[in-house]
């Protein structure tokens, strides 16, 4: 009996394990698209945040009555997805302290130590996160279909098929990116600025958010960093 089990355990070690990949939907990621296993597709657009509770009683009423009306006007799902990420403030606090260090005003000096001792000790106590919005905008495998005679012909012709469904990825590309820039300018009246994501940034996305204990935090060298600021 001891026998077997060491058989056993000699074969389970000796027996490959399946890749992560194997498991998710996607399929694979090109020009800025994400294409899941059932042929469907995949746009994402980063959004910004508001701060709601700091508008004046008009100016939520406002902001709920567009929200609305984007939502009635839409005739497509779409998933809102909201991802937390922690922030490693040292490269700005390193920048604040040679900043201190330089500065020849005595009080402004003192008062940037004060900052930096401040932050310092919210950092300790207090992990700093950094909070992403996300809006996923899929199309479905019916949004272009292929004739029977077509796809007929298609199993004596490879170099056809492939020709084919290169076209039909970029018809169906096309109708995505029109269901994307009707997201975007729904959502423009609410203040709200978007950028649709590209390969690489689909890509760190997706990795980060099935590896979110072992990526990397976002690191902060400036003020700057810290806001929706990207040139395109």
């Amino acid at each position: 009996m001891a026998k077997k089990q060491e058989m056993s355990g000699l074969g389970g070690k000796n027996k490959p394990t399946a890749s992560t990949q194997a498991y998710l939907d996607i399929q694979e990621i090109k020009e800025g698209t994400v294409v899941m296993r059932d042929g469907s597709l995949r746009a994402i657009l980063v959004v910004s945040s508001t701060n709601f509770s700091l508008k004046s009683a008009d100016e939520q009423n406002a902001l709920i009555g567009a929200y609305q009306n984007f939502l009635n006007s839409l005739e497509f799902p779409i998933q809102i997805l909201m991802q937390s990420r922690k922030l490693d403030i040292n490269a700005y606090l390193d920048r604040l302290r040679s900043t201190m260090q330089q500065q020849s005003n005595e009080l402004l000096r003192m008062q940037t130590q004060e900052y930096v001792e401040y932050i310092t000790k919210l950092v300790e106590f207090a992990s700093i996160m950094n909070k992403t919005f996300y809006v996923t905008i899929p199309l479905g495998t019916g949004a272009v279909r292929s004739g029977i005679f077509e796809k007929f012909s298609n199993l004596f012709n490879p170099t056809r098929e492939i020709s084919v469904k290169s076209r039909d990825f970029e018809k169906a590309r096309e109708e995505l990116s029109k269901r994307a820039n009707q997201v975007m300018s729904g959502l423009g009246p609410m203040g709200l600025k978007t950028i649709l994501l590209t390969t690489e940034e689909l890509v760190e996305l997706i990795y980060n958010s099935y590896n979110m204990d072992t990526s990397s935090p976002i690191k902060i060298k400036s003020v700057e960093d810290l806001g929706f600021i990207k040139d395109r």
